[in-house]
């Protein structure tokens, strides 16, 4: 079997988890669920994204939101109707404020133009490898936050942008998902892919060997960069606004717990982590808001949600550094292990 089909096939099998849990919630789900599922979603496409960098390069990437924040809120102010940006954004700059795109075309542009803020850091954040790197991409998601925050003319401040048309639903964000798994696999297996692996574990290594190492880094970040700014443009879709503290450390946190529980050098991975994280993360939230419970009413645990996701990512490192799928994927463990 061709290393191509190999790949496709360890796709589909990862991808039938998330079609098997649409099965379930479409079957025994409520509105609720389906919420829930939808925004499982959208973290999954995120995750995804983060893997393609920080799973192949081994760099902690912290920077990841900041892309999700710079495509959402472009999809956002280019598909907000012209009236009701004449109200909440009319002096929006270049000329922003006078015309609207259909989502399709908004979220090319948005992606597009998230790609082109990717290339431009990442040529400075590739430079660096280790803690200078994470630092470095700490600081960009700081950078972005603040810019979101402090340019009100554009993006309201920290007042939500709202009138987004809420144009995607389940199965758009399933095919979302689907097509996001093959394309990081396909990623993971191609030559680019396997010599970023290799670099990860030896940068010097691999340099001697005749392979550019911040060449293949920045192609990782700028693909990476696509795939999370997919996230957050159907993330405004979803929503219907957008305001700054999506797009910041809550996110960053979570995003991260479920790479690291799952196991970051994987696709497998990444996708075994946000289910995991996701249940255990709407578990937590269920008892923080103090619920009834064999008629005892149980008291409130604020923050018990922000506990669980550092205590998941601290547990993580420590019991099983290499997370739930370990550094291979899952498909090339069942197939080695049956032959």
């Amino acid at each position: 079997m061709t290393d191509t089909l190999r790949s496709l096939r360890g796709a589909a099998f990862v991808a039938l988890l998330p079609v098997l849990i649409a099965v379930l919630v479409i079957a025994f789900g409520t509105g609720a669920h389906e919420r829930i599922f939808n925004l499982f979603l959208i973290n999954m496409i995120l995750v995804i994204g983060l893997q393609m960098f920080m799973g192949n390069s081994s760099i902690v990437n912290l920077g990841h939101i900041g892309f999700m924040g710079i495509a959402g809120y472009t999809a956002a102010i280019l598909t907000i109707p012209v009236q009701i940006k004449a109200k909440i954004i009319p002096n929006a700059p270049f000329g922003l404020a006078t015309f609207q795109l259909g989502p399709v075309e908004a979220g090319i542009v948005a992606i597009l133009v998230t790609m082109v803020f990717a290339l431009l850091v990442g040529v400075l954040i590739v430079r660096e490898s280790g803690i200078s790197a994470t630092i470095l991409t700490l600081a960009f998601l700081v950078i972005v936050h603040t810019v979101v925050a402090n340019w009100v003319e554009l993006t309201r401040g920290m007042r939500a942008l709202y009138g987004v048309p809420m144009t995607v639903n389940k199965w758009i964000l399933l095919a979302a998902v689907i097509a996001a798994i093959f394309f990081a696999r396909w990623f993971r297996d191609s030559p680019i892919g396997l010599q970023l692996r290799a670099s990860g574990e030896s940068a010097i290594a691999a340099e001697s060997s005749g392979v550019n190492v911040r060449l293949l880094r920045l192609v990782a970040w700028v693909l990476s960069a696509a795939v999370v700014g997919l996230g957050g443009v159907f993330y405004v879709y979803l929503i219907g606004s957008v305001s700054p503290k999506s797009f910041y450390f809550d996110t960053t946190l979570l995003t991260l717990a479920m790479l690291i529980l799952g196991g970051m050098s994987s696709i497998s991975g990444a996708v075994a982590g946000t289910v995991v994280v996701t249940a255990g993360f709407e578990l937590t939230r269920y008892f923080e808001s103090g619920p009834v419970m064999f008629g005892v009413k149980l008291p409130e645990f604020l923050g018990l949600t922000g506990f669980f996701l550092g205590l998941i990512i601290v547990l993580s490192m420590i019991l099983r550094p290499k997370g739930i799928t370990g550094t291979d994927e899952v498909d090339e463990r069942w197939f080695r292990h049956k032959m």
